[in-house]
């Protein structure tokens, strides 16, 4: 076994260069004793790059690095970029349960493949650098990287001297002293005109989307006050771009008050399900005491559904993005990956949207209910009008 600080270097065209650090930890279930084993084992020091990694190809696929060790063990980071920002889009783990070594009394001995999508990311030209722990689950697995520096899409084949660290070893924040004025939201506009996008690649359409998008966007004014203005996305003054990859669907768009506004899906392959999972803008505020304004949040779980299947909702949502950005999402309806001759698949309907369906249920039932019991009340009525003496 190796320590925890050993380095693996990979500079294949001096396009792409990766150091990790770190230890893989894992877990197997015995099944026939139904039991849980824990393994845990740091990476070790003959694991080697195998030939199958690459710089990638232009528009195609991007940056893979391949590290070998033990009896058909790999490790696996795919990259990908976009205009601002490289990442990590994909880790998979490969693993031989007959290694008896790392495996020892294991009851299966199948090769298992776990992956998952990852927050590691970073500025083009910076190196992404996380010196604390940072941990990646995947199913059954978790890799547990420590004081790790990467670098993708290098210019030359040393790291870059600008940094963009990981989130972990951020400083918290200093609380900020509420500031005396009470904010002072401005009109709400009215909602955004309902557009379709759609993002195609190499093997046809990957996102096939129709909504109203609105951005909610609270900061400092020149004169200290805090302000929140309300921003329509207008399909007809809008830029579409996008991208497509095996585990990441991109939409971006430009329009003239934004910069740029980034939509990511992406997909969990064990439960089947693609989803919203990261919203980046970059916009330009006139009256703001800082005018560039930045937001991201790459932790999302909005607009899930079944691969294959379309995710619907009429009822207005609220994607909460940071604590200065959200966005209003009207009307959406939305199918990532798997989109077949352009059309939408079967429909999975929001939870806004049964609620709402629910209540004239209700009001229909409780209604249905008073006229039943006004017509038992008007024939008990009738039945006991008619008792005693008749007139002759």
């Amino acid at each position: 076994m190796c320590s925890s600080r050993e380095h693996l270097d990979f500079v294949p065209a001096a396009r792409a260069s990766l150091v990790h650090t770190g230890s893989v930890h894992m877990w197997s279930l015995s099944k026939q004793k139904k039991t849980r084993k824990n393994v845990t084992f740091d990476l070790p020091s003959d694991a080697v790059v195998l030939n199958s990694s690459s710089c990638g190809k232009d528009n195609a696929s991007g940056p893979s690095l391949v590290v070998a060790f033990g009896r058909g063990h790999t490790l696996t980071l795919t990259f990908a970029r976009n205009a601002t920002r490289y990442r990590v889009q994909l880790m998979r783990f490969v693993y031989n349960l007959s290694d008896a070594q790392i495996f020892p009394n294991a009851s299966s001995k199948e090769v298992k493949t776990v992956e998952s999508v990852t927050d590691i990311k970073a500025d083009i030209n910076k190196t992404y650098r996380c010196v604390s722990s940072d941990q990646i689950h995947m199913s059954n697995v978790t890799v547990t990287l420590h004081d790790a520096t990467i670098q993708a899409y290098l210019s030359s084949n040393s790291f870059s001297k600008e940094e963009t660290r990981c989130e972990q070893d951020r400083p918290s924040p200093t609380p900020t002293p509420p500031v005396t004025p009470h904010p002072s939201p401005s009109p709400t506009p009215e909602s955004p005109s309902v557009n379709k996008y759609n993002v195609s690649g190499t093997n046809g359409t990957c996102l096939l989307a129709t909504m109203g998008l609105q951005l909610n966007i609270t900061y400092e004014n020149r004169d200290n006050m805090t302000v929140t203005r309300v921003f329509n996305i207008n399909p007809n003054k809008t830029r579409v771009n996008g991208s497509c990859t095996a585990q990441l669907v991109t939409l971006e768009l430009r329009d003239e008050d934004v910069t740029l506004l980034v939509f990511h899906f992406g997909m969990n392959a064990t439960s089947s399900q693609f989803f919203l999972q990261e919203i980046q803008l970059d916009m330009t505020l006139p009256d703001a005491r800082d005018p560039t304004f930045k937001a991201a949040n790459s932790s999302l779980r909005a607009l899930q559904a079944t691969i294959g299947n379309s995710y619907r909702c009429n009822a207005e949502e609220r994607l909460r993005v940071t604590e200065a950005l959200s966005v209003n999402v009207f009307r959406v309806w939305v199918q990532a990956f798997q989109v077949e001759g352009d059309k939408f698949g079967s429909v999975e309907e929001c939870q806004l949207d049964e609620n709402n369906m629910m209540i004239p249920i209700a009001v229909g039932g409780a209604l249905a209910g008073l006229v039943l019991i006004v017509l038992i009340a008007y024939l008990i009525g009738r039945k006991r009008s008619h008792a005693g003496y008749q007139t002759i």
